[in-house]
């Protein structure tokens, strides 16, 4: 009966730490596309889950960081969703590229459409993004998910490190060390460069080989022929010579 008791006691604790950790594993999160390095440029998804059973989600709101403010902020289009970009002007201006940028993105919202999320699925919502500041190890997205039976939900919370996760934690973009080329694909085109470059190498070692592989072809078929030639002179001189002697005879 004792360990009956405590059999029970036990499912019922991981029970409950089970449906206390569900919703947290189900929040709004932001994932890049490769790396997102510091002082670059890169592509993020919004990954937004449907934690409801009777509902869907039609609309996201993300608000960007005001503190690390972005001077490029492009969505890419969602079949079924409309999206909409809000700029407010900067308290302190930006240099980017050799511009000065006096507003950044502060919000992109998308709303359902023709489209939702249905309860069991998720939606990625695509972003590109940068300059990507130099001075942070993350940046941090204050969500808001909406549901088509009104309710809101606020992943806003900013998780602490070293801390438990927040039960509506913000989604948090963390930021990988400075790539030589910012923009990315450098060392993909230098390394493309030089397959070119030995492409050419090639083609031209192959064109010389058959260059000169025509040019004995032809030598030897000049010597060939010269020599033929030769023997079919030799061949008629000594020809004539039988014959004039056999007339003279």
């Amino acid at each position: 009966m004792k360990l009956s008791r405590i059999a029970l006691a036990g499912g019922v604790a991981a029970s409950t730490v089970l449906l206390i950790a569900g919703p947290a594993a189900a929040h709004v999160s932001v994932q890049p596309v490769g790396e997102a390095a510091k002082g670059g440029y890169a592509t993020i998804n919004f990954k937004v889950p449907n934690e409801r059973d009777q509902a869907s989600t039609v609309k996201l709101e993300v608000n960007f960081p005001a503190d690390h403010p972005l001077s490029s902020v492009t969505p890419q289009a969602v079949p079924g969703w409309d999206i909409k970009v809000d700029k407010s002007k900067l308290d302190k201006p930006i240099e980017s590229h050799g511009r000065k940028i006096t507003e950044a993105v502060s919000k992109v919202t998308w709303t359902a459409d023709d489209s939702e999320i249905a309860p069991g699925f998720f939606q990625q919502f695509p972003v590109s993004v940068g300059a990507l500041p130099e001075d942070a190890d993350q940046l941090v997205f204050k969500a808001i998910q909406t549901y088509d039976n009104k309710e809101v939900v606020r992943w806003i919370e900013e998780p602490t490190e070293g801390g438990e996760e927040p039960d509506s934690p913000a989604p948090v973009l963390k930021l990988t060390a400075a790539a030589d080329d910012h923009h990315g694909g450098g060392a993909a085109d230098d390394a493309k460069e030089g397959d070119d470059h030995k492409a050419a190498d090639t083609a031209a070692s192959a064109k010389e080989t058959h260059a000169a592989a025509s040019s004995s072809s032809s030598d030897t078929t000049a010597r060939t022929l010269g020599i033929i030639g030769i023997v079919i002179g030799v061949a008629g001189v000594a020809f004539g010579v039988l014959a004039g002697r056999r007339r003279s005879a």
